[in-house]
């Protein structure tokens, strides 16, 4: 998005600004693609939870089983009609660096979060179309099962459930410090980014990704802290997020709680596989964790917000450590 052109700008402005173009495009493509399959009892994967929490890798990780369609950066910014943007040429991109710095690097075939353009519509419409959409998205890679990434999926895991009662649910977690110090990192990153760059700022609203930057939507209503700069309020919101998840979904049976520093354990991974029914000897890259073990971290903060958070943390490690199940 850094270095689009202003035909590709103005591209994503014109389709992803208005709900009426992208719905209409929509309505055409299932006239001219959808081709009814049951589809419901398939094992379809919702990853969800707070950003910087190993959602990304586990996205490219399962991905690279071969066994799942996602939308890609192909797809934008015609993301209701995946088999449509297939019509407009896109020069294929070397892999490069995405914008977090993170070390994840991506190209137009690259699995992406992009599914909240769906479901930010009413619950009628997600309801009445959350089939039709996912069998074209399925289509257009030819595969049977649907494999998605989408930070925002945590509040609505009983409407997809009610709707495709087999699909699995993994939700991330990771130690409080770490998550929020990188969470306070890459909203002050993207903040300067879109003081910089307006574009980013809207191509960001489109998708729902107000996580960080100066659009930056608080999970929670924040309690003691209420600074974005300040590291407090950014273990706050993990803690309300967390003990929330902890309430609403420990007891469901198809909702995985992955502990994000166990990424680079393989009998941990290998166990996760078991759970979501994917063959362990699939060509899986696991380079993608990489990047998960802690790192050294000296910060100053509230040590009471941090000792709940950790409790939580705490709770969920004694509680989903399913490596020996």
């Amino acid at each position: 998005m850094q270095n689009y052109s202003n035909i590709q700008k103005f591209l994503h402005d014109f389709v992803l600004s208005k709900k009426i173009i992208n719905k209409s495009l929509f309505e055409l493509e299932k006239i001219i693609y959808l081709k009814k399959k049951n589809i419901i009892n398939q094992s379809h994967v919702f990853i969800t939870g707070l950003p910087r929490s190993g959602t990304t890798s586990l996205l490219n990780f399962l991905f690279s089983s071969d066994e799942y369609a996602s939308l890609k950066y192909r797809n934008m910014p015609f993301i209701l009609s995946p088999n449509f943007s297939k019509l407009f040429y896109k020069k294929n991109i070397s892999k490069k660096e995405r914008l977090h710095g993170d070390g994840i690097n991506f190209d137009n075939n690259s699995p992406e979060a992009l599914d909240e353009i769906f479901f930010d519509n009413n619950e009628e419409f997600v309801k009445d179309e959350l089939v039709n959409y996912i069998q074209l998205i399925l289509l257009n890679s030819k595969k049977n099962k649907y494999l998605s990434k989408n930070n925002l999926n945590f509040k609505r895991i009983d409407l997809i459930n009610s709707i495709l009662p087999n699909s699995i649910f993994l939700i991330p977690i990771r130690e409080p410090l770490q998550h929020a110090y990188s969470l306070l990192n890459q909203h002050v990153h993207f903040s300067k980014l879109q003081k910089k760059n307006d574009f980013i700022k809207r191509y960001m609203n489109y998708l729902s990704h107000n996580e960080f930057g100066l659009n930056h939507k608080s999970w929670n209503n924040p309690i003691n802290f209420k600074d974005l700069d300040d590291i407090n309020y950014w273990i706050e919101q993990w803690y309300l997020f967390y003990q929330k998840i902890l309430e609403n979904y420990e007891s469901y049976k198809d909702c995985f709680f992955i502990i994000y520093e166990e990424l680079v354990n393989p009998n941990y991974v290998s166990a996760l596989l078991k759970k979501i029914n994917l063959d362990q000897n699939a060509n899986l890259n696991f380079n993608y964790f990489k990047n998960s073990n802690k790192k050294e971290l000296n910060i100053d903060c509230e040590k009471n917000s941090y000792n709940n958070a950790k409790d939580i943390y705490i709770k969920f490690k004694n509680k989903f450590m399913f490596n020996n199940s």
